[in-house]
């Protein structure tokens, strides 16, 4: 048996869940999330605790067991505490800006950057070259934050672009001047 997916899953008082035709609805404090699970995979709720059990035991059986389980915990957990997410532009001229329901990037492009931001995320720029993504979707602020990497992701050799805060960037030496001779 998997060791995560055996593990029961405890709920706050304050969330409340409910299953219908398989599919998962999780309610709490700050909003509410649904996800449709495996036919392969079942779930007992009681007061208070949920054990995802499956089926069989396939391959493909136990590793969505642990795969589900952890999808469930996610979801009780953004319901309750919300996820967060930092990314930091770095270069000369470089920032963001919210505007409404979109986010303006000035990245060195001839043009400025509209990112539209996604119903359930909300983006703040506590500076111009900070970003503050939240939301109680794990999935979605991960898919957004890496979105908006993409539009300039760090580059090797100035650092320049787009990283999450804290993120290491190994940078490159560019070319050496040659030593002697060769005039």
């Amino acid at each position: 048996m998997s060791r995560l997916g055996k593990k029961v899953i405890a709920v706050p008082k304050e969330v409340k869940v409910e299953v219908k035709d398989n599919t998962i609805f999780i309610e709490g404090p700050k909003g509410k999330l649904s996800r449709v699970l495996s036919p392969r995979i079942s779930l007992d709720i009681k007061e208070g605790e949920i054990l995802v059990k499956r089926i069989a035991d396939t391959k493909m059986d136990k590793s969505s067991h642990g795969l589900y389980r952890a999808l469930i915990v996610n979801m009780i957990k953004g319901v309750t505490e919300g996820y967060k997410k930092e990314l930091e532009i770095i270069g000369v001229g470089f920032k963001a800006a919210v505007q409404g329901s979109s986010l303006n990037l000035n990245l060195g492009f001839s043009h400025p950057v509209n990112f539209a931001i996604p119903q359930g995320i909300k983006i703040e720029a506590p500076k111009p070259t900070q970003l503050v993504i939240t939301g109680i979707d794990k999935e979605l602020i991960g898919k957004v934050s890496t979105e908006i990497r993409s539009i300039y992701p760090p580059e090797p050799y100035k650092g320049k672009g787009v990283r999450f805060l804290g993120e290491h960037v190994k940078k490159k030496v560019g070319k050496a001047q040659a030593t002697g001779g060769g005039k």
